[in-house]
């Protein structure tokens, strides 16, 4: 980002600190938080910073204005030290769910990648090594699009439906906000999980990902005697994971094309009846459910269809965010030095109707001329903008700011 961008954005993103700095809130505890900030100079990680109280937060973000701002998950005795010097006193447990993770369509036509080693461009995520030159460093630009963002809020509200039902947290432990850029946060403050060592957390992430998971272990297999064998498998109403994998079993076949169910391993005779007899195997999840109810779909193939609803069951979570006991997190109502829109709180009743690209704007006022380089249809507010390509064009500010922090346009004076 060259240093003149970079000043107009810090300006805007000064101009909203000094005018809106009352709505900067704190972290519990603020006082046994470390705080980090990147600043627009240099891209700086600023560490190790310590705050008695928010009001004297405040006025430091008015004064330095950094891109993005931070609070660790963790309650340290001493949050201005170096790491070894803090004294961990234990940790929030924090939850990120990103459209990174999240495999969507959408990506082929608003990612770009660049190749740092030779400049060779291409869409959608970056491949393993540049096809033009064998490197792997990449310059990946990624796009907050409606569809990436519904799959988030989808997988987000998945992860608070596990928490309550699964491990028992009162909704009022919980708390959800839009990241400001492509994704949710999660956030569980409890005196009970607090102290959780890093394996505990794991634990916590290998079940909400499913891993290890045999579905025999969960209803699904052969019962009774040699004479009388009959195939059994879970219920859509079984608790946890029981209920998860017939939910996802029954999804999945009432959309899976001949194609879909060849990708999973099954061979074409179970396909060909699974296909010919979809109505008879989806009305009857209305009694004790398909398994066994046609012959020529034996224990393996269900088995393949079983683990692959639960792969669809399974929260898309950020595991390396939960297990990380130090982890910094984004501080709410801060402003996202990818986009200039804020991290702004959700409340988990009315996550579903959440509008990120409505809710988390800031800028409202006046307009930027702007020359855009490439940049996908968009929309903020109720208007729509591009597609655009080497276009001169003046933008309301939260628009032109969203394009000059994703480096899709530069300023025309």
């Amino acid at each position: 980002m060259s240093s003149n961008l970079a000043r107009l954005i810090q300006d805007k993103f000064a101009e909203y600190y000094r005018r809106r700095f009352s709505e900067i809130q704190p972290p519990t505890s603020i006082e046994m938080r470390e705080f980090g900030f990147l600043l627009f100079k240099g891209r700086i990680m600023l560490r190790h910073k310590a705050f008695k109280n928010v009001d004297d937060l405040r006025p430091f973000l008015k004064r330095v204005v950094p891109s993005d701002v931070y609070y660790s998950s963790a309650y340290y005795e001493r949050p201005e030290r170096e790491m070894e010097e803090k004294g961990w006193l234990g940790a929030d447990l924090v939850f990120d769910i990103d459209a990174d993770h999240i495999p969507t369509p959408c990506a082929k036509t608003h990612d770009r990648w660049v190749c740092m080693s030779c400049g060779a461009v291409g869409r959608g995520l970056a491949p393993q090594e540049c096809p033009a030159c064998g490197g792997r460093r990449f310059d990946e630009r990624t796009w907050p699009c409606e569809m990436c963002l519904e799959s988030a809020k989808a997988e987000t509200m998945k992860l608070i439906d596990m928490l309550v039902k699964d491990f028992g947290f009162l909704p009022e432990e919980i708390s959800v906000s839009f990241s400001g850029h492509r994704g949710y946060h999660v956030h569980v403050e409890s005196e009970e999980i607090r102290k959780l060592d890093q394996m505990a957390r794991k634990e916590i992430v290998d079940y909400l990902v499913g891993i290890g998971l045999e579905t025999g272990f969960h209803g699904l297999g052969v019962k009774g005697g040699r004479r009388a064998r009959i195939l059994a498998g879970p219920s859509l109403d079984d608790p946890g994971w029981r209920g998860k994998i017939a939910r996802g079993t029954y999804e999945f076949l009432l959309t899976a094309t001949p194609e879909e169910l060849e990708k999973i391993g099954l061979k074409k005779t179970p396909v060909n009846t699974i296909i010919k007899h979809k109505k008879e195997l989806l009305e009857s999840w209305k009694e004790a459910g398909p398994w066994g109810i046609v012959k020529g779909i034996g224990i393996e193939s269900w088995r393949k269809i079983a683990e692959h609803g639960a792969t669809r069951q399974s929260a898309k979570i950020d595991t390396v965010v939960t297990t990380d006991i130090h982890r910094l997190i984004r501080l709410g109502n801060t402003l996202h030095g990818k986009t200039g829109l804020k991290k702004i709180k959700v409340s988990v009743t009315e996550i579903e109707d959440f509008d990120p690209f409505k809710d988390a704007v800031v800028f409202k006022e006046d307009t930027i001329t702007v020359l855009v380089s490439d940049a996908p249809k968009f929309r903020l507010g109720d208007e729509i903008y591009g597609p655009y390509k080497e276009e001169k064009i003046e933008l309301p500010t939260a628009a032109a700011l969203l394009l000059l922090c994703k480096r899709a346009a530069k300023v025309v004076r």
